[in-house]
């Protein structure tokens, strides 16, 4: 399990493209046959990924969570963005369509992944309740429209586990999808100085990129990723991204407040 200490937004402002990418890039997660995670000290978020193939992989535990199990303290957001497959929780089967959703609470001790062409994209992070599993369909989130044509980013931001959703204990999770001729996401952007998120961007097409933009309004930086990349996006610094083609991405969010709508603006204007 790779490990991302934070950063202090006075040191960032003094990094180099290979530091910033050290720090916040999360890259190779998608390696078939195997279970991938990265472990962040951004509210103990853990970021990782499923690509079962011929055999079923069985999610075990990891030294640095210093936990009997990988659940034992946390809980669970998945998003299969691959073929269809099957979580199994305790036992308990889980169909994952393309899109589908599925949260696993607290207590969990055996997560098992199945499907050849799934990838299931998963993120985790401490929890003081537990709450039962619970499945959402792509069909069934809750869908937010934002943003314009003539800005080029009209979207739908389609919420799974929030208030209003999948219950959880603090995580939030959703997927952005882009009408067409839109590119931008999370602009203007915003910041949420009580939690953290994450990115994953896929269905981009391999000879496209994503850019992402970071840091404190008034000093900002971007980093180019690939298809099928995360990124680790710190409290103080700004949400916002755009790509040389469609593409999607997965968020999710922890921290102390569960209001989904606990955004800070920043004016356009005032980006630097």
């Amino acid at each position: 399990m790779r490990i991302i200490h934070q950063v202090h937004p006075h040191d960032f402002v003094n990094y180099n493209t290979t530091q910033i990418r050290e720090k916040f890039l999360i890259d190779k997660l998608i390696v078939s046959g195997t279970i991938q995670c990265v472990y962040t000290h951004y509210d103990r978020m853990t970021v990782g990924a499923a690509t079962p193939s011929d055999a079923p992989l069985t999610l075990g535990t990891y030294d640095a969570l210093k936990s009997d199990y990988f659940l034992e303290r946390r809980e669970m957001g998945i998003i299969n963005i691959g073929e269809s497959g099957t979580v199994k929780s305790d036992g308990e089967s889980h169909g994952l369509d393309k899109l589908d959703c599925l949260y696993i609470g607290k207590g969990t001790k055996e997560i098992i992944f199945e499907g050849n062409g799934a990838k299931f994209i998963f993120f985790t992070c401490p929890a003081h309740a537990s709450h039962p599993v619970q499945i959402m369909k792509a069909v069934n989130a809750t869908p937010a429209e934002m943003g314009s044509a003539e800005t080029a980013n009209h979207r739908t931001i389609n919420k799974y586990i929030h208030p209003d959703g999948l219950k959880s204990c603090q995580m939030m999770l959703g997927v952005t999808n882009f009408k067409k001729g839109s590119l931008w996401n999370t602009m203007p952007p915003h910041l949420h100085d009580r939690r953290m998120e994450a990115y994953f961007y896929f269905d981009l097409p391999q000879s496209q990129r994503v850019i992402h933009f970071m840091g404190e309004p008034h000093e900002t930086r971007h980093m180019f990723l690939n298809n099928e990349e995360a990124i680790v996006s710190p409290s103080w610094s700004i949400h916002s991204g755009v790509a040389t083609a469609a593409y999607s991405f997965i968020w999710c969010m922890a921290g102390e407040n569960y209001s989904f709508t606990d955004m800070d603006a920043v004016n356009i204007m005032d980006l630097k």
